[in-house]
């Protein structure tokens, strides 16, 4: 998942630039070349990113396709934020239906169509550890379903995944013995296609509600997520 970039020096463009015609002496006296730079390596799933339905699935339950990132309508990538405080929950302890109405409860906030739920577990402290894929609670599939319900179509947590961190969801499901408890969270978009961003930071600086929220991805023909630039607006 380590997003690998080779940065360029000033000099090298120099050389370009001679070689297409330019001699040394006729160069800018301030001239040093320009700098550049060049990812060679980044996942889609790397960085603070959106993921689109096309992750879930190539089609949905009806056997139509999922849409990739481009397809994300311009309409939803702003709108009220609304916070729900989960940094109670236990590593491991998926968050249910109840969690989210008791924490909209006790915010005082209220959902409607068009509002981007952003989920505080308080896990971006873990950003840039070791940890930080093991650690986490994770959002049920009832409770994923239950904010889409609301009129939630953009959503967001601060910690590594969506769902419970792999270990958890295996070893329930192992337990369980059912196969609905893998990947649950995520499955929800077969059946009812959402956008749903991980990795977020900072939800800890934010108020319940009485701000909004931007998220816009690269749009990569096809893919099934893209990087993107999340940023709340407070307002005085």
């Amino acid at each position: 998942m380590r997003v690998k970039i080779k940065h360029h020096a000033h000099r090298r463009s120099k050389w370009l630039v001679r070689a297409l015609g330019l001699p040394f002496r006729l160069f800018p006296k301030r001239f040093a070349g320009w700098a550049d730079d060049t990812i060679t390596r980044m996942g889609v799933h790397s960085t603070t990113h959106i993921d689109a339905p096309w992750h879930y699935g190539p089609t949905d339950d009806q056997g139509n396709r999922l849409d990739a990132i481009e397809a994300m309508p311009l309409e939803l990538c702003f709108g009220p934020g609304v916070v729900f405080d989960m940094t109670h929950k236990a590593d491991g302890d998926a968050i249910t239906v109840a969690d989210m109405e008791q924490a909209l409860a006790r915010s005082g906030a209220t959902l409607a169509p068009g509002c981007i739920a952003l989920i505080r577990t308080g896990r971006d402290r873990f950003q840039g550890s070791k940890q930080y894929w093991k650690v986490g609670t994770g959002m049920s599939g009832p409770a994923t379903e239950w904010l889409i319900d609301q009129g939630v179509q953009v959503m967001g947590i601060d910690q590594w995944g969506w769902d419970l961190p792999f270990h958890y969801q295996i070893a329930k499901a192992r337990k369980e013995r059912d196969d609905a408890l893998f990947w649950e969270g995520h499955l929800v978009g077969r059946r009812k296609p959402y956008w749903q961003m991980e990795q977020l930071r900072g939800l800890d600086q934010l108020p319940a509600c009485g701000f909004d929220v931007s998220v816009f991805p690269l749009r990569i023909k096809g893919a099934s997520a893209a990087p993107a630039r999340v940023v709340a607006f407070l307002y005085d």
